[in-house]
């Protein structure tokens, strides 16, 4: 690994205790205006100095990222289908590696969909990602994106994980499950965990802190962040647990409790 290479992963993954807290806000390219994140730049802008990364398209990040900002940047390149499609998983390469380069992307992001009608596709334009971002020491992470079919359990995460390892990510991103050490043990590169849909703020919390218990190597929020009354509450108690060691009471009270919100706020974040 080259030392390029290497320094585009340090800023995403912290080299001194191993953890890094990705802003994901790439929703739109397959979901369009996601509520809370209706206007991009007014819901980044809040909570951009609390992230370690941000993941987003090249078309947001043109638009509503200041040039000046200096967190590193995980460029979504993956694309092609929409929720109204026929299939999510016929994904495409939808960015070059010039285009990355250009915007001093960190890494680049792509699905990959295991055990869907386009498998050989997206597992290819893994490999072909791979292939370029090597090229120019550009880290690539790997999303095991899953369908409606597929079962979010360690054998199919873990199975999905090492394929994409395997086939030379850098980085893979995967859900939280039942046995998820075994993901991790199974996969030799860095698992971040996705937050997936809105949780209440604690559940949410308690999914960082499990995760990061059985290995992974940070998380990848969004709606759990963004979709939440308090956003910048919210991302510095996920911060907190992960860079921290903070637990999961430690964090909601550090961030909620001293904050000045209205008890009857609390309970009903701790409850929807």
């Amino acid at each position: 690994m080259d030392w390029g290479l290497k320094n585009r992963l340090s800023g995403i993954i912290n080299q001194q205790n191993g953890k890094g807290v990705m802003l994901a806000v790439d929703h739109g390219y397959f979901l369009g205006p996601t509520e809370r994140l209706e206007n991009p730049e007014k819901t980044i802008k809040p909570l951009l100095r609390y992230a370690d990364s941000l993941m987003l398209t090249r078309g947001v990040l043109r638009r509503c990222v200041a040039p000046e900002s200096n967190v590193p940047i995980v460029l979504r390149v993956s694309g092609g289908s929409s929720i109204l499609g026929e299939d999510l998983s016929k994904e495409t390469i939808t960015t070059s590696i010039e285009e990355a380069i250009r915007l001093n992307a960190a890494c680049l992001a792509i699905s990959i969909f295991v055990g869907s009608k386009y498998e050989h596709q997206t597992l290819n334009n893994l490999s072909k990602l791979v292939d370029q971002g090597e090229k120019f020491g550009i880290p690539v992470l790997a999303v095991t994106a899953v369908g409606k079919e597929m079962a979010r359990d360690s054998r199919y995460l873990g199975l999905a994980c090492r394929i994409a390892a395997e086939l030379g990510a850098h980085l893979v991103k995967t859900y939280y499950c039942e046995n998820f050490e075994e993901v991790v043990q199974g996969c030799p590169v860095p698992v971040i965990i996705a937050g997936g849909k809105k949780l209440p703020e604690k559940d949410a919390l308690n999914l960082t802190f499990n995760a990061i218990r059985d290995g992974a190597s940070g998380v990848d929020m969004g709606r759990n962040i963004w979709q939440s009354d308090q956003p910048v509450e919210m991302i510095q108690a996920v911060r907190s647990i992960v860079h921290d060691g903070l637990s999961v009471e430690e964090a909601f009270n550090s961030f909620f409790n001293k904050k000045g919100i209205p008890s009857n706020e609390l309970e009903t974040m701790n409850t929807r």
